[in-house]
């Protein structure tokens, strides 16, 4: 370096004072030091710590990502841990450590929530992270979503013979990219959370190396997954290029002072955002991955990545349109509009035409993002927090009928279809009770969770004056009860005995699950049974296998095991608790504020 003076990396723009190292010389610092600035002259170094704002030393306030940290830690414990133990089964142990971990990290987040900084909220780690009480309210919901998966998967990965320390840890990794996302405070911070958060789900979506359905539902997921990140990442380029920034205040700030040049560019770089978040949260038309990929994915994978995939996507949505493009409400809430209306109708149409369970879920699961995205578009505080509220209330409704599901399909999702739910109600009547009511919840009726949360989107529309979005919202409510209350009314039919109801000759072409495996006849009363639940089979649709399908009653008592049944009863308290009281509401509504 030559003799002159070069700047210290202690030294900023925004200082009025500078520290200046003079290369070759033993000892040279001069001038004082900016406030919040410790440095000393020592040798021809320069020591010490700058803390202050835009400093480049950048103080980390480990409480804003504790939960964070728990979750990744976590996960390299579980390898370690599985890395020196015996190689030998150790049932229980994994989902065990899973949920103590998300405990801990649940516990951190409750702490979080009663954080002075959390309320008021701040900005930490050198703008990067956003820690708040929207933030916080996240990390609960991830939190809950990790214990109460961990013990979904337990029972299904050791009847499918996979029990193994990798699904935990890809749930882990997964979940601490979903609370990165919560907590970004820039475009950039929002997509390294996207992409951890997607990349474990690919793989969990693939898990099941026997099913060739799952393999093709992670490869379907992988490449349209990773499309849709590139849009995105094409959207923070022009956002970028319109704006000078990345971060949300920075953006906020610019576009409340001035008006962009490129106009154009900035309203690009809108439309591919919204774009790429739209795919995670299964948005039509951006929906096009979801039936396939919720069919063949494992079905405990397959709630969980339902709950928080779509949890962490409108967490960033909230927090791109609301916070760092408020200014620009007049060229992005037509566009949600659009998609709602796409999402509530698209959803609760094709879920009728649905005779597999996990697809109709997936359909559902589409109307539901509708819902969510009323809140979004009313652009309000009441709209934030009706939309916050839905996510808490759909997590838990999610997991505990995808837990159901679970149980009832058998060994090697065999029977997956909806005539797999004929006769629960005699074959397990508290499974099916509990069935029953996290399915009134979905279809939003009273005294549920779920009609609640579609009261609260749907007022925060109409308040906006958004009357016939309401309108449309109660009539894909109303198309979406006939499916669940179709569901419903199979579990409470009378199961039927093969040898009298379907005649010798169909019944030596059934195996032991109700699946056809052989040609026979006499089915007339199977048919009728069907037709009365609205699910008279369609042979040139659905075809022969199908057909038989449905009209074959499962057989055999259905075991709840352990924590399954944790899982779906802590699932069905809360359905109805929240539906019943103002506790989860009032909970949504302190944490509706956006920094």
């Amino acid at each position: 370096m030559s003799g002159s003076l070069a700047t210290s990396r202690f030294a900023t723009s925004s200082f009025a004072h500078s520290v200046f190292v003079a290369a070759g010389s033993p000892a040279s610092t001069t001038t004082t030091a900016p406030p919040g600035c410790s440095v000393a002259s020592a040798g021809n170094k320069v020591t010490g710590l700058c803390t202050v704002a835009n400093s480049l030393h950048i103080s980390v306030a480990y409480r804003s990502i504790a939960p964070m940290i728990i979750l990744a830690v976590g996960a390299l414990v579980l390898l370690a841990v599985s890395a020196v133990l015996p190689k030998r089964p150790r049932t229980g142990l994994y989902p065990a450590l899973t949920a103590a971990i998300g405990g801990l990290a649940l516990l951190a987040a409750v702490l979080q929530w009663f954080d002075g900084a959390a309320k008021t909220g701040t900005v930490e780690i050198g703008g990067q992270v956003l820690y708040d009480r929207f933030s916080v309210l996240l990390l609960i919901l991830i939190s809950i979503a990790v214990i109460l998966s961990s013990l979904a998967a337990d029972s299904y990965l050791r009847r499918e013979g996979l029990d193994g320390v990798e699904a935990y840890v890809l749930m882990l990794m997964s979940a601490t990219g979903a609370m990165l996302m919560a907590e970004s405070g820039g475009l950039i911070m929002l997509f390294l959370g996207l992409e951890i958060m997607s990349i474990a789900l690919y793989v969990m979506a693939a898990y099941h190396r026997r099913r060739a359905q799952s393999g093709e539902a992670g490869l379907k997921y992988f490449i349209l997954g990773s499309f849709s990140s590139a849009v995105f990442l094409y959207g923070i380029a022009l956002v970028y290029g319109a704006t000078g920034s990345t971060q949300f205040s920075q953006i906020a700030a610019y576009l409340a002072g001035n008006v962009p040049a490129n106009a154009g560019v900035l309203l690009g770089g809108m439309a591919l955002l919204i774009v790429g978040l739209g795919f995670k949260v299964a948005a039509v038309p951006f929906h096009f991955w979801t039936p396939d990929v919720y069919q063949g994915s494992p079905t405990p994978f397959t709630g969980y990545m339902a709950a928080v995939a779509k949890a962490a996507g409108f967490a960033g949505l909230l927090r791109v349109l609301t916070q760092a493009l408020g200014t620009q409400q007049a060229n992005w809430r037509p566009i949600v509009w659009l998609l709602a209306v796409l999402s509530l109708v698209v959803g609760s149409v094709m879920a009728i035409a649905q005779r597999d369970l996990k697809r109709m879920l997936a359909y559902s699961s589409i109307s539901q993002a509708g819902y969510v995205l009323l809140g979004v578009q009313a652009a309000t505080a009441e709209g934030s927090s009706a939309a916050l509220f839905y996510l808490f209330t759909y997590t838990f409704i999610v997991i505990g009928t995808f837990a159901v599901v679970d149980i009832v399909q058998g060994r090697g999702e065999t029977r997956n279809d909806l005539g797999a739910m004929r006769g629960l109600g005699r074959r397990n009547p508290l499974l099916a009770a509990a069935m029953l009511v996290l399915l009134l919840a979905q279809a939003g009726v009273p005294l549920t969770s779920g009609f609640l949360a579609k009261f609260y989107v749907i007022q925060a529309a109409v308040e906006q004056g958004q009357y016939y979005l309401a309108v449309i919202a109660m009539v894909a409510a109303a198309i979406a009860a006939f499916f669940y209350l179709r569901v419903g009314l199979l579990m409470y039919q009378a199961p039927v005995e093969r040898d009298a109801e379907y005649g010798s000759g169909f019944a030596e072409g059934l195996g032991d699950d109700g699946v056809i495996i052989g040609s026979g006849g006499g089915a007339s009363s199977a048919v009728e049974g069907v037709s009365v639940a609205g699910l008279e089979p369609v042979p040139s649709i659905d075809g022969a296998v199908a057909t038989a399908t449905l009209q074959a009653p499962p057989t055999g008592r259905v075991v709840v095991p352990a924590t399954s049944g944790v899982v779906i009863a802590v699932s069905v308290v809360f359905t109805i608790a929240a539906g019943v009281s103002s506790f989860v509401i009032d909970f949504a509504r302190a944490a509706h504020s956006l920094l």
